[in-house]
């Protein structure tokens, strides 16, 4: 074992160049699963300080979860938790409850609402009596007493007797500044009423958003799951900032998601470097197996290469994977997908894991690559390295055969998913396993097409024969070739075309269906409504709002809408029923979300609103355009009473007024028409793009990185060709011929693999054909083929430049 592992110390200190790829490769894969990591542990372990609720000891809020415990065999029990879509207020009265508690002195209600100030900016407001929760204390001016007075925080730019003008759910309002405080918050913009006013505006009578309590003493007596909880310490965070518990489990799941898909990239890319790094040695390693080296011994080598590799790529890219979670974490903010109070989690773990797992798959690919040269008989090795077999080893075909059988079961049960939640990461996994396939069984694929693709290269005489020869002998190098492109061209289209497909599909119901002539918003109060549609030429005035509820654990999309007028702005495309009867009792399904909570017209439904009220519904409706609308509709007076946020967007019938017109009647809003309208609606898959084009980016480091590493070691073949009368424009021709063809190989798989996978995903989600944009597609095509050609010429311009004698001389 000593001297193999000598032997692989020489091995790396003479043939760099060789494991230079491998090295790229290790270290781009321990960057990523270093990145991904740090993501996945903020989602489990992150923790948000608390701003608005630091000055109170202790603040008791309602519980952000809905619950459900199920009981399973001999007794036991199993309880599941899911986050709701609003905050869920507590009733006031438990004030009193508090106060009766031991050692409680004081108890201070605390309500919270949307402040939608003139010209986009947006605060929260609260009343006075709550400012102690903070504390904010007066820099200038006095409390509020009239209802229309405000105190505004220090960083809003204003002054004692300025005007604020703003929008709360109660409708626009000019209030006059009476008070400036010292303080400010970090995060958010605050505006204070007076106690009275605030309570009015919050639209809950009776009910409060949280109590703070002074001082920390136990008031867990008043705890009750699925109602109250209290929170002290940094825990006062989560009930502060609710939408940063959401992007937690966001990040946990889309941390694990990108992790996973990135480490089963790695060790497809990795497994291919070394497979290729094998070949290139065969020579080698036959002249190891002539001179007694057992495959113990050659196995051990070749591992312990990997390892020396591994150990110092990990390393250097778990460091650099480092500066990868800050960069997500910046860019998670910056799109709206991650609160910039939860702080990035830094902790050795993420690195410790990445490290781990790259010195496993190395170790394991080098092995798995090295298994047949070192199995097979020392005479057969040198005839080997002479003339490489074209034929694949029963093993090999047999594992080709059951992954491309597991693809195509993927496939089948992706078909048959309904919800992005189960089908998104299954499309990747899929993907990914019809890659594999092809990986597998490439030798095979790469011949039949290299038999079809010959007649035409041979059709350009001497480069053209040249590179057709090459790549009928030596049809496992070029198999190493397709493999890292088709996996790139395969995975950047499915990562780009999955929401292209649903996003396609979102419009074109929206647009089918939505009647309106113009749509305002986005936050306009129900007062606003009920002016516009007195005025002259309006026919209709549709209120939508949009939240997600729960039926059980089950998150489904759902609007609220306003009956009046709806036939006229909008067309769910009702299939059974009638929207008619919609109110504060009853509901409209579109036709998956029936099937998946196999209920009909006239059945009931029970779910949990917004705010984790649960409710009994009467189905009167079933509608086809799910996707454009919602899986659920509910009453919009139903809907407003239990989001945070009850001012939202109008659809206007109005065909005889201009958009001027409109604009005039609705000061502050904006005013879409119908298609601009279905656009801005149009859902962001901007995050995703983020996370997973760093997918993409590693597969294109793996096709530069395989190529330059294929046309590097043919450095003595080149050098042949140029001492037997070929020229360098003839010998460059002929290397971008075998790589025009390798692309072409790459380009039919990787687009087959793709068409195969999103066909599966949109058959579930949309019942449509996947959409596929061709300006998008030719870009990949075009930035597959631009890497292919680069990572072709560069190399083989440097190996050219050195003196073909001496380069014959110099060996391989």
């Amino acid at each position: 074992m000593d001297m193999m592992a000598g032997f692989a110390l020489k091995t790396l200190r003479h043939r760099k160049a060789a494991f230079v790829g491998a090295f790229v490769t290790l270290l781009c894969a321990a960057a990523l699963v270093t990145g991904c990591g740090m993501l996945l542990e903020t989602g489990m372990r992150g923790k948000v300080a608390p701003e608005r609720y630091a000055g109170a000891p202790v603040v008791v809020a309602g519980d952000q979860y809905v619950h459900q415990t199920t009981v399973k065999k001999k007794g036991k029990k199993k309880h599941k938790a899911k986050q709701i879509a609003e905050r869920r207020w507590i009733s006031a009265s438990l004030a009193d409850e508090l106060r009766e508690l031991p050692g409680v002195q004081e108890v201070v209600a605390e309500v919270t609402f949307p402040v939608h100030e003139k010209g986009g900016r947006e605060a929260l407001g609260h009343g006075w009596d709550s400012a102690v929760l903070t504390p904010f204390t007066l820099a200038a001016g006095r409390v509020p007493k009239a209802d229309d007075e405000v105190v505004v925080d220090a960083a809003s730019g204003l002054r004692v007797g300025s005007r604020l003008e703003a929008q709360t759910p109660a409708g626009p309002g000019s209030y006059q500044v009476v008070g400036v405080t010292r303080q400010h918050l970090s995060s958010q913009r605050t505006v204070f009423f007076s106690p009275a006013r605030a309570a009015l505006l919050a639209g809950r009578p009776g009910q409060v958003t949280a109590f703070g309590v002074f001082p920390r003493v136990n008031v867990s007596k008043i705890e009750r799951s699925g109602e109250v909880i209290a929170y002290s310490g940094e825990e006062r965070g989560k009930a502060e900032f609710f939408d940063a518990e959401q992007a937690r489990i966001k990040l946990i799941s889309l941390g694990g998601a990108l992790g996973g898909t990135a480490l089963l990239v790695a060790v497809l890319v990795v497994v291919g470097t070394f497979a290729l790094s094998v070949q290139q040695r065969q020579r080698e390693i036959a002249l190891l197996r002539a001179v007694a080296a057992t495959p113990k011994q050659l196995r051990r080598l070749l591992g312990g290469e990997a390892l020396l590799v591994a150990a110092v790529a990990s390393v250097c890219g778990a460091g650099a994977g480092l500066g990868v979670g800050f960069w997500l974490r910046s860019k998670f903010v910056e799109l709206g997908a991650m609160p910039e109070q939860l702080q990035l989690v830094v902790s050795p773990f993420p690195a410790v894991a990445a490290v781990l797992a790259t010195l496993v798959a190395s170790w394991a690919a080098a092995r798995l690559s090295a298994r047949r040269a070192a199995r097979i008989r020392p005479v057969e090795a040198l005839g080997e390295a002479a003339m490489p077999t074209a034929r694949l080893a029963w093993s090999r075909l047999l594992a080709g055969v059951l992954v491309t059988a597991g693809a195509v079961t993927l496939t089948i049960v992706l078909s048959t998913l309904t919800t992005e939640a189960a089908s998104g990461p299954l499309t990747m996994v899929t993907a990914l396993l019809w890659t594999v396939a092809v990986s597998v069984l490439g030798p095979l694929v790469v011949r039949a097409a290299v038999a079809l693709l010959g007649v035409v290269l041979r059709a350009s005489r001497t480069s053209g024969y040249l590179a057709a020869a090459n790549l009928r002998a030596r049809a496992r190098r070029l198999a190493s070739v397709v493999a890292p492109l088709t996996l790139m061209i395969g995975v950047s289209c499915t990562i780009l075309f999955v929401p292209t497909t649903t996003g396609h599909a979102s419009r074109a119901e929206a647009e089918a269906g939505n009647r309106a002539d113009f749509v305002l918003g986005p936050h306009v109060a129900s007062v606003t409504a009920a002016r516009l549609r007195e005025r002259a030429g309006v026919e209709a005035v549709t209120e939508v709002l949009h939240t997600s509820v729960r039926v059980g654990l089950t998150k489904y999309g759902a609007q609220g809408v306003t009956r009046q007028g709806l036939t006229r702005t909008s067309d769910l495309g009702v299939t059974s029923g009638s929207l008619d009867e919609l109110g504060p009792d009853t509901v409209a399904v579109s036709e998956n979300a029936a099937r998946r909570l196999d209920v009909a017209v006239g059945e009931e439904v029970s779910l949990t609103l917004g705010d984790g009220t649960p409710v009994r519904m009467r189905v009167i409706a079933a509608y086809a355009r799910g996707l454009g609308f919602g899986d659920l509709t509910l009453d919009h007076g139903l809907m407003a009473r239990h989001v945070d946020d009850p001012t939202g967007t109008l659809l206007v019938a109005a065909p005889k007024l201009s958009r001027e017109e409109v604009a005039a009647a609705v000061p502050g809003a904006s005013v879409l028409d119908r298609a601009e309208a279905v656009e801005a609606a149009a859902p962001d898959s901007e995050v995703n793009y983020v996370a997973m084009g760093l997918i993409i980016a590693f597969t294109a480091i793996a096709v530069v990185n395989t190529l330059a590493m294929s046309i590097s070691d043919r450095t003595r073949e080149l050098a042949l060709l140029r001492l037997v009368g070929a020229t360098r424009r003839q010998v460059l021709r002929m290397l971008r011929m075998e790589t025009l063809t390798a692309l072409v190989i790459a380009a039919v798989l990787g687009t087959a693999l793709s068409v195969i996978t999103l066909t599966a995903f949109s058959s579930g989600m949309t019942g449509a054909a996947p959409y596929i944009p061709p300006a998008t597609y030719a870009a990949v095509l075009a930035t597959a083929a631009g890497l292919a050609m680069a990572a072709t010429v560069l190399p083989a311009r440097v190996a050219l430049r050195r003196h073909a004698a001496e380069a014959v001389a110099g060996g391989e």
